[in-house]
């Protein structure tokens, strides 16, 4: 097929790939300016609120099958207002736009490699959304345990102060706690609500507050006192992450420039050669030497990251 054509293809697929997220932030907004007007306004919350759903049909065949329900807990520990079925479609779409722009702009031989990279990369922005959703509820710890240490020294019980501080503290933190407020509205106990929280954000500073809840709930103990320890504890903590952040950020940035070398090096040598990289690939040993060079940019996009992880 002509490259152009390929090219072309890619690029209407990609278009239709924006077009399709502009439509849902477009519509996520939407729906975030009615809830903020329905609560301002304090009136009843009108039928049909809410951002309407596509591909109904493919999610509820796709929540049966334990690949949509993986995607579906993924999806729960990010806070993305999106659906199993949006997602894959997303995911499908973004794979194939990928899949024929490698194949125009370099060789055939790169469209599966770039569809490939491209479910990889949807796997990894559901990691990185995750962590990224961790880190802020990690930055509201200090807060919520300074709520609830001043909701319970003024006696309220531990289940009020929750939904006091839900109530209190912005996205994700109050996101989390309405969902453990309203596991202990229905007869959850404490220690189950808390633990899927501390499930859905795996982080030792939460596991630790965690902790100190469900024992102090268990035995009656100062909750307080400890409360207030433990706020001075994450607010060190915090501090301490944000410095290691600041020291590796030149390491991170690296660690993306050396894929990104790669990527631009073929882009050079099919500019400088056109067709080099066709009748490169066309042979065994052409492709063998290729995957052979993207697993060493893969190995060493991977050993900068591991290196630069410190844990606190």
């Amino acid at each position: 097929m002509n490259p152009l054509i390929l090219l072309a293809l890619g690029a209407t697929l990609l278009a239709c790939l924006f077009v399709v997220l502009g439509l849902h932030a477009y519509a996520a907004g939407h729906a975030q300016r009615a809830a903020l007007v329905e609560r301002l306004s304090s009136s009843d919350a009108p039928e049909g609120v809410g951002r309407g759903r596509r591909f109904r049909a493919l999610d509820r065949r796709l929540r049966r099958t334990a690949f949509g329900r993986w995607i579906e807990r993924r999806l729960a520990t990010t806070g993305l207002a999106v659906t199993p079925g949006e997602f894959l479609v997303h995911v499908l779409l973004a794979v194939a736009g990928a899949w024929l722009l490698a194949a125009a702009l370099l060789a055939p031989f790169f469209g599966p490699v770039a569809g490939l990279i491209g479910l990889w990369s949807a796997n990894a922005f559901l990691s990185w959304q995750r962590t990224r959703r961790t880190e802020r509820f990690i930055s509201q710890l200090p807060e919520l345990a300074r709520i609830l240490a001043n909701a319970t020294q003024a006696g309220l019980a531990l289940r009020t102060a929750i939904g006091i501080a839900a109530e209190e503290l912005e996205a994700p933190a109050g996101e989390e706690l309405a969902r453990v407020a309203d596991r202990l509205a229905v007869g959850h106990s404490i220690d189950e609500a808390l633990g899927e929280m501390a499930q859905r954000l795996p982080s030792r500073e939460l596991v630790v507050l965690v902790s100190t809840l469900v024992l102090s709930a268990r035995s009656g103990g100062a909750i307080v006192g400890s409360l207030r320890n433990l706020t001075v504890t994450l607010e060190q903590r915090k501090e301490t992450r944000r410095e290691i952040r600041t020291q590796l950020s030149q390491v991170m940035v690296t660690a993306y420039l050396v894929p990104a070398i790669g990527l631009a090096s073929l882009l050079l040598v099919n500019t400088m050669l056109p067709g080099a990289l066709d009748r490169m690939t066309g042979a065994f040993i052409g492709q063998t030497a290729v995957l052979v060079a993207l697993s060493l940019f893969t190995l060493g996009f991977l050993l900068i990251r591991r290196l630069s992880k410190i844990e606190v």
